[in-house]
């Protein structure tokens, strides 16, 4: 469960914040955040901000559709991991004995094959809905290379550890550094996935870390692309709340340059992956970082150079290459992409947001004058895969009324290109049973299919990105 933002911690590490705690909002409290003007007095708001967001019902429109979003997501918590859990272990149990058929057969002969969740050869949700694991689809020497690396290590992030060893030794023959599962001081459990792999090769060396996302049955992750809570950080400006506490921060202190931690507990995110790579990168002088992620790591992938800049690590910053991000949800005000704009220009690194379509998450949480706004360029793929480049993808609320019958006309012709994609683009483009199940619910949500990691693999592969990154 999310945490409450009336908990008793110090908040002196920001000068503004503004947090919600859906579980604390009653029927009665949801209504009154549409026409009353003094939400900083309800005990679901705790903000020393008051008036900068309240004035307008656009705002608190968007307070409400925030809060009813979480608390209903909240209720179904436990049923929704209850049948994404039992649906992830059917698919295993079908993909490890061969199909219903054989199921029935190795039953009644007692070799019936029980799925290990911890097992290398067991899959999650998101690698059931995208099967390729090898890299053998773009060569080195392509200017794509460390962009197809990025998305299918994000892509990767979702499994288990046992999982990621064997592929990254066996498929990909390169190091595995480490997979954490990392403390949320707040939540008060692990919330947070990050890999972290080194790829060797002749003079060159580079560290990619990749950011677990939202699972499609976590609802305490969708809560936190939904929510619009934010802490504002000197000198900065205005961050995400939930980003931030997924990725490691203090309760009371915020984000100190070093911290005592506690043994018996996870690692935090930041920390642990900073020392990795300050260890790392001081031993191997060639070696160069990439910071991924897909949906909400692709939030974190881009907070994390942030606190790296507050920090001011300079190995980190001479050594990072490039951030990519895939369905990345916003995580800031105008104040913070400004800092972001200026920190990554005089770094000389490179932030490339990958869209594809009528994905909903990057659409999340909406820019309005409330807050959250997207920066850095933005590669915007079609249906087609075809590459434009924008300042900000199209329709970027989601919730647009006049956009709802393009986007259901786009999810049935995406549902038709199931079946027609290997036949024009080969078979390393095949889409599966459990992918075509998935598009078939994009007739309902159009954005949410689009979500997954199949179509920002293809558009890595298929759209014309190499224009863009011949540049360099």
């Amino acid at each position: 469960m999310a945490s409450k933002p009336n908990d008793k911690c110090n908040k002196g590490f920001a000068d503004s914040y503004m947090l919600l705690s859906p579980e604390d909002a009653h029927f009665f409290d949801l209504l009154r955040v549409l026409y009353s003007r003094n939400l900083g007095h309800r005990k679901f708001v705790d903000s020393n901000a008051e008036g900068s967001y309240e004035g307008s019902f656009r705002n608190r429109w968007l307070i409400f559709v925030s809060l009813v979003l979480q608390k209903l997501l909240l209720f179904i918590a436990k049923p929704l991991s209850f049948f994404g859990s039992c649906v992830e272990f059917f698919i295993n149990l079908l993909v490890l004995n061969g199909g219903f058929i054989m199921i029935v057969i190795n039953f009644l002969s007692g070799h019936l094959v029980i799925p290990d969740r911890n097992a290398p050869n067991y899959v999650s949700c998101i690698g059931n809905l995208d099967t390729r694991v090898k890299l053998d689809a773009i060569t080195r020497d392509d200017c794509r290379y460390y962009v197809a690396l990025a998305m299918m290590a994000s892509k990767a992030s979702y499994e288990n550890a046992a999982y990621l060893k064997s592929l990254i030794k066996y498929h990909w023959k390169m190091e595995f550094v480490g997979f954490f599962d990392c403390w949320n001081d707040f939540q008060e459990k692990p919330t947070t996935q990050v890999l972290v792999v080194l790829d060797k090769h002749e003079d060159r060396d580079t560290y990619v870390v990749a950011f677990r996302g939202t699972e499609p049955f976590d609802a305490d992750a969708w809560c936190t692309d939904l929510d619009i809570s934010w802490y504002g950080i000197p000198g900065i400006g205005k961050m995400h709340g939930g980003f931030m506490k997924a990725l490691g921060l203090q309760k009371n202190v915020g984000w100190p340059k070093e911290i005592q931690r506690d043994e018996n507990l996870p690692p935090f995110a930041y920390y642990v992956i900073r020392d990795i790579l300050r260890k790392g990168l001081s031993e191997n002088p060639n070696a160069k970082l990439i910071i991924t992620g897909h949906s909400l790591g692709g939030a974190l992938a881009i907070l994390y150079p942030t606190i790296v800049f507050l920090h001011d690590e300079k190995l980190l910053m001479e050594r990072l290459e490039g951030i990519y991000t895939f369905g990345q949800p916003r995580v800031g005000d105008e104040a913070y992409a400004q800092y972001m704009r200026q920190k990554l220009r005089e770094n000389s690194i490179r932030y490339c947001r990958f869209v594809y379509c009528n994905d909903i998450v990057p659409r999340l949480p909406y820019d309005n004058d409330l807050l959250f706004k997207h920066f850095g360029i933005c590669l915007f793929f079609n249906r087609r895969y075809e590459l434009r480049i924008l300042e900000e993808e199209p329709n970027k609320n989601y919730f647009s009324p006049w956009c709802v019958i393009p986007m259901m006309f786009n999810a049935v012709l995406e549902l038709i290109r199931s079946f027609t994609i290997a036949f024009k683009n080969g078979p390393h483009y095949r889409e599966g049973w459990f992918l075509f199940g998935f598009r078939l619910f994009g007739l309902l949500i159009p954005g949410l299919p689009a979500h997954g990691p199949q179509d920002y693999i293809n558009s890595t592969l298929l759209g014309s990105i190499e224009k863009h990154f011949k540049a360099d």
